[in-house]
């Protein structure tokens, strides 16, 4: 077997991988990535956060064509979509984003292997490419940033056809005429949310009491409120128990967790959604003295590293939130600490969520509901997106911001939005949560007018009663 030998090995070419893979080489580093797909940049630039949001904005487009513009003074007569264009222009907006990586990689000096990747002890990487001889990579440091895949629903099998998973939908080639989404997190309501758009009649199904069930309840009902206007069937505290083709449908029998109660179902297409599993099996990593548990999530402490020696593990495979930003900022850490630079670990309660239906749904922080449950004495700051110029002026009237903080103190405990380009105005909040301000602090920030931004500013005063327009 070829043998040779680097300073860092990083297996996984995502938003994790590529992070750790350029800033290991821009370290100094002697730097390989091992990635097994043809393209760069891992589920979330080729079959995840991108493409999802590529279709999301077409939504957008779609609807303010077909329902809004009139409300502008403008006239789009005979408005069409045209889905085959659509799903070009997605992935026109992957290939560029996979073609950035590759260049980002090669101008930071990184070696890119294909090839699947896995451990064969402390230092070593054996890679296997179908029909070519196995080669072993030997490094004292090693990141394992293979990410994670869509959950399995028992007893249901994806198909391709009927019976799906988010990947098979970002290439569906017409819009199904009816869909069953099964999961009302953040996937399954953007999912639903395209598909309503483009003329889909949905259902969304959640075992969970309410939608967006990681979120603060609040944003939770908004949302629930919001799909409710679009038509979208909710059934919450529901679980599938039976999944059949039948035909051209696709039958689905829900149970009420609470009541027992069977309701059935029916449409052209099941979306499953029910969350995602790392992608550890096979890889070596419990041989060379990792800790995996039985989910196959990887423990790792403060600086990423793993119980194995010199091997870390950032993003999706690690107990953290799984997401795209958590994966990148752990790259960091992991790679400086590979380095031998004094890093800061990742705060993840720092670490921001967000949803990209409409209205998006954004936060940072603890919910009201954790904050009770931590002990806090909390009191709560609210604004509504109707009372704001700039909302008025989008025509986007829908959704809130709310701050949480402590009942006697000056900390902001979190801060939830709904609305209009939320998921860019929670920066904001993570900036200055992260520079640990508190309210006072916060309060005496000018936000200019008219934006947006000041709905957090009106928030964060209302929790010291001294909002001028709450």
């Amino acid at each position: 077997m070829n043998e040779r030998t680097c300073d860092l090995v990083v297996i996984g070419a995502g938003p994790g991988g590529y992070v750790a893979a350029a800033r290991g080489a821009r370290l100094g580093l002697r730097t390989v990535l091992v990635e097994k797909d043809e393209r760069l940049g891992g589920t979330c630039l080729l079959r995840g956060c991108i493409p999802t949001k590529a279709l999301l904005q077409s939504a957008r487009t779609w609807e303010l064509c077909r329902k809004g513009a009139k409300t502008f003074g403008v006239e789009v007569p005979a408005a069409a979509f045209d889905w085959g264009r659509i799903q070009k222009r997605k992935e026109a907006v992957v290939r560029k984003g996979a073609l950035g990586v590759a260049a980002l990689l090669d101008g930071a000096g990184v070696e890119v292997v294909r090839g699947r990747g896995r451990l064969d002890g402390p230092g070593r990487v054996i890679v296997e490419r179908p029909g070519e001889p196995a080669s072993c990579l030997l490094a004292p440091k090693i990141v394992v940033a293979t990410g994670s895949a869509a959950s399995a629903v028992p007893g249901v099998q994806p198909d391709g056809e009927r019976i799906l998973t988010s990947d098979h939908l970002l290439e569906i080639p017409a819009v199904p005429p009816s869909l069953i989404v099964l999961g009302a997190g953040a996937v399954g309501v953007e999912f639903a949310d395209v598909a309503a758009a483009f003329g889909a009649e949905v259902t969304l199904v959640e075992m969970l009491p309410r939608v967006l069930p990681l979120e603060d309840a609040d944003c939770s009902r908004e949302i629930e409120q919001a799909l409710a206007r679009r038509k979208i069937g909710v059934f919450c505290g529901h679980r599938a128990v039976r999944v059949a083709r039948a035909g051209d449908l696709v039958e689905v029998e829900l149970k009420d967790l609470a009541t027992g109660a069977a309701v059935m179902r029916s449409a052209t297409h099941l979306l499953l959604a029910v969350g995602r599993r790392p992608v550890t099996e096979g890889l070596g990593l419990a041989e060379a003295g990792a800790v995996v548990d039985r989910r196959g999530f990887v423990q790792t402490d403060a600086f990423q590293q793993t119980a194995a020696p010199g091997v870390y593990a950032i993003g999706d495979v690690t107990l953290a939130p799984q997401l795209a930003h958590t994966a990148s900022a752990q790259a960091l850490v992991a790679a400086g600490h590979a380095a031998g630079l004094a890093v800061t670990p990742v705060d993840l309660d720092l670490i921001p969520s967000c949803t990209y239906c409409s209205p998006e749904v954004a936060s940072v922080g603890l919910t009201e509901e954790e904050a009770r449950a931590r002990g806090h004495e909390v009191r709560v700051g609210r604004f509504p997106m109707a009372a704001l110029g700039k909302a008025s002026i989008l025509n986007e009237l829908h959704g809130f911001v709310k701050v949480v903080a402590e009942e006697a103190g000056d900390r902001v405990l979190g801060v939830h939005m709904v609305g209009p380009h939320a998921t860019d105005l929670i920066a904001a909040a993570v900036t200055a949560l992260g520079f640990g301000g508190g309210l006072a602090t916060w309060s005496r920030v000018v936000h200019p007018h008219p934006t947006l931004s000041e709905g957090l500013q009106e928030a964060l005063l209302d929790v010291q009663g001294m909002s001028a327009h709450g």
